[in-house]
């Protein structure tokens, strides 16, 4: 659905571009980044109310309540996000805007599936709300995964199919947000037959999550109506996702893949219009820098990629995969979300406009943004004993096990390992730590699931989250159980958020009281928290870039991908649907 225009305006736009009325405003002297047709071309911009009326040859124009002096500059649209989680960034649309407008996003694809599984549709619903009367344009997709991992995990809200269907009604809804649900959707389970058919009934974009499928499967997942998929591994997945006709969301959070699906891209005879771009997960203090989604497209024109055919993808193409044709192009009838750049190099912009008024200047909005209260209270759980962060062992006093653990970090394997048991308690094996989740919205037992790992060396302190991908369990990964347990009941005591502790003690702390998962903090603030966790969490623990590194740990818990990962429910297994409770020792 497009953004309504008044007739009136739209009237008045009509006779300002025929030369009979004047222009609202008047952009002279710039050079347009032309996305329909590749081209810069000298042209001036008159807009009139939230429109673009006219795109006609420079300086045949001066009629206009408002002249703006672009010369020497470039006129791009604004950039569109086609795939984010606001809460990866631990940003209220409020604060999110106001960090990502002045850098050139002025539209997003907000899936808001952290607070879904935190709070079921009334967390979308207020997700809608909060996005209203920004100047961010917040497209918010339906969560179709809620929990992602049934059977798995327990969240703190379940969606199925009549409750897709009654967001999908909802004019704000863009689509169906990302189908994770991939073995649900290839054994054809009533459950996601019904999500997707939801979706497909609906006339809107039914997105996908298809990390590691390929040949038949990635065939299936297609074949069922999934459209979309951003879980980028390689240049081969790149390749063969476009080859399948899926729109490709390429993102920036995983940068190491893209040197070689850049070169790729290039390689090929014509730039693909299935390609769009995204950020999905940023962290606040890298969001606040480099600014999102300009950032990631800055990374591709300096991997080699043609600066129109970046703009293009995260404008033009994003609009066509979203069904607008009122967003995406500087031209007469759409929305004036312009850009005023510098170059084409960095895409830092000098002036921002959306919806046709000067919002953002150097880096800054104009006007602050209007900011909305959350829902809060939902980490449902007391203070924790140290014993919770203790690896149980059944049946054995003293002696020795052999226990279950996870081998290797966010993409690890199942192994075992040889335990020392004293008290009924399992020693921490040299080269191992422990993620301890615990259920905490009150809908499953607060039983704290011990897990060993092998992969994250020794850690010399503990990080304790409530935003755990995807049901956003409390999750601790450490090895001392005195560090765990202060990190943990930090944020039972503030509502949720992160936590850092060494020798017992609470170093940093960065409350996310909405939800467990959001700021109430205006972006600059939450940025500055969250450097602090990174700043103690560096001191705690040796990073191992790409996978072992700080943003991994947020997906620790990532249940619905294959390798196995921990969850509120015990050791799960993506791939067999298996469940294992690590307190039994395996028998020989």
């Amino acid at each position: 659905m497009n953004d309504p225009v008044d007739p009136a305006i739209r009237a008045r736009a009509v006779q300002a571009a025929r030369g009979s009325a004047p222009f609202d405003k008047l952009l002279m002297g710039g050079t347009v980044v032309d996305v329909a047709t590749g081209e810069l071309r000298a042209a001036d911009v008159g807009l009139v109310g939230p429109m673009i009326a006219s795109v006609h040859a420079p300086g045949t124009r001066e009629d206009a309540a408002e002249i703006h002096d672009v010369s020497g500059r470039f006129l791009a649209p604004g950039f569109i996000d086609s795939h984010l989680h606001y809460e990866s960034s631990f940003m209220a649309p409020a604060d999110y805007a106001a960090a990502v407008v002045p850098r050139g996003t002025t539209t997003c694809v907000w899936d808001p599936h952290e607070l879904a599984n935190v709070l079921g549709l009334p967390g979308v619903r207020w997700a809608i709300e909060a996005s209203r009367d920004l100047p961010l344009r917040s497209l918010v997709a339906a969560p179709s995964c809620v929990p992602s991992a049934p059977g798995l995990e327990v969240a703190g809200a379940d969606i199925g199919p009549q409750e897709m269907a009654e967001m999908l009604s909802w004019p704000e809804i863009c689509g169906v947000a990302e189908v994770m649900d991939m073995p649900g959707v290839l054994r054809g389970t009533a459950h996601m037959t019904g999500i997707v058919g939801a979706g497909l009934a609906s006339g809107k974009n039914v997105n996908g999550h298809a990390r590691g499928m390929v040949e038949g499967d990635l065939q299936a997942y297609a074949s069922a109506g999934v459209t979309s998929d951003h879980e980028i591994v390689g240049v081969e997945d790149f390749v063969q996702k476009l080859r399948t006709g899926l729109t490709v969301e390429l993102r920036g959070s995983h940068d190491y893949v893209l040197p070689g699906v850049i070169t790729a891209l290039n390689a090929l005879p014509m730039l693909p219009p299935n390609l769009v771009a995204c950020t999905d997960d940023i962290f606040p203090d890298e969001l606040v820098e480099k600014g999102g989604l300009r950032d990631t497209l800055a990374r591709f024109i300096a991997r080699g990629l043609s600066p129109i055919h970046a703009i293009r993808i995260a404008t033009f193409q994003a609009a066509m995969r979203l069904k607008r044709d009122d967003i995406g192009l500087i031209g007469a009838g759409r929305q004036a979300d312009i850009l005023v750049l510098p170059d084409l190099i960095d895409l830092e912009p000098e002036r921002v406009f959306t919806a046709g008024k000067l919002v953002a200047r150097k880096g800054k909005l104009i006007e602050p943004p209007r900011r909305s209260p959350g829902p809060t209270g939902t980490v449902k759980l007391g203070p924790q004993p140290i014993e919770a962060f203790m690896p149980k062992v059944q049946g054995i006093g003293d002696g020795r096990a052999t226990l279950r653990r996870i081998v290797g970090t966010r993409h690890g394997t199942l192994g075992t390992v040889e335990v020392e048991v004293r008290n009924g308690f399992a020693a921490i094996p040299a080269n191992h730590a422990l993620i301890t989740v615990i259920h905490r919205h009150g809908r499953a037992p607060a039983i704290p699931r011990n897990i060993l790992i092998e992969g994250w060396g020794e850690p010399r302190g503990a990080i304790a989250t409530t935003l755990s991908h995807d049901s956003h369990n409390l999750l601790v990964l450490g090895r001392d159980p005195r560090d765990m347990q202060a990190a943990a009941n930090a944020l039972i005591a503030c509502g949720g958020g992160m936590a850092v502790a060494r020798e017992g003690e609470v170093k940093a702390l960065m409350p996310l009281p909405i939800a467990g998962l959001l700021a109430e903090t205006p972006a600059e603030e939450t940025a500055a928290n969250f450097a602090k966790v990174r700043e103690e969490a560096d001191k705690a623990f040796d990073w191992q870039p790409p996978l072992r590194v700080f943003r991994a740990m947020t997906g620790l818990a990532l249940a619905c991908n294959p390798a196995p990962h921990p969850t509120d429910l015990g050791l799960s297994v993506g791939a067999t649907g298996e469940v294992f409770d690590t307190t039994e020792p395996v028998m020989a």
